[in-house]
């Protein structure tokens, strides 16, 4: 009997350690190469890939980020959504951005999508848009078209060549 009790104390002093579990090496998980630029003018592609720089680009933003994006110019009704993302692209700006949202301006006709963000970017007033971040995906001569636009609004530009 006192060696059943003395089992039994030796068994309850040695549980707590028992229980402690070791702490574990951290995961570390492996990062995925970045997505290339399509280079035809599949949607999917490009929509896949705008994606992947969006997730990429989401330090320091908080909200779903606001995307813009137009296909190809050869695509049929190319002209009626232009229209109808400048028509959102002006509400949206006008209205006003918050700090710790994400605009990302994306298509495979860069000119035109950068000529529909400075277009959107006229109406905004200086230094509103702290805070913001926008990301521009296309060609040097129009992210820097974009960027003139964007930066008096006093955003945070991120320019990503489409190469």
């Amino acid at each position: 009997m006192n060696t059943m009790t003395r089992l039994l104390v030796i068994a309850c002093l040695a549980l707590p350690f028992a229980a402690c579990k070791k702490e574990e090496a951290p995961k570390v998980e492996a990062v995925a190469a970045p997505l290339p630029a399509p280079t035809s003018d599949d949607v999917s592609a490009w929509r896949a890939y705008v994606t992947d720089v969006a997730k990429r680009n989401m330090d320091g933003v908080n909200n779903s980020p606001y995307v813009y994006f137009l296909p190809s110019e050869s695509s049929e009704g190319f002209g009626g959504q232009y229209e109808r993302l400048l028509e959102k692209v002006e509400g949206d700006l006008g209205r006003g951005i918050i700090e710790g949202n994400m605009l990302v301006f994306a298509s495979p006709a860069s000119a035109k999508i950068a000529e529909l963000a400075v277009t959107g970017f006229g109406q905004v007033g200086p230094g509103t848009m702290k805070g913001v971040k926008v990301v521009f995906i296309g060609t040097p001569e129009d992210g820097e078209k974009v960027k003139a636009a964007a930066e008096p609004a006093g955003v945070k530009y991120v320019f990503v060549e489409a190469k």
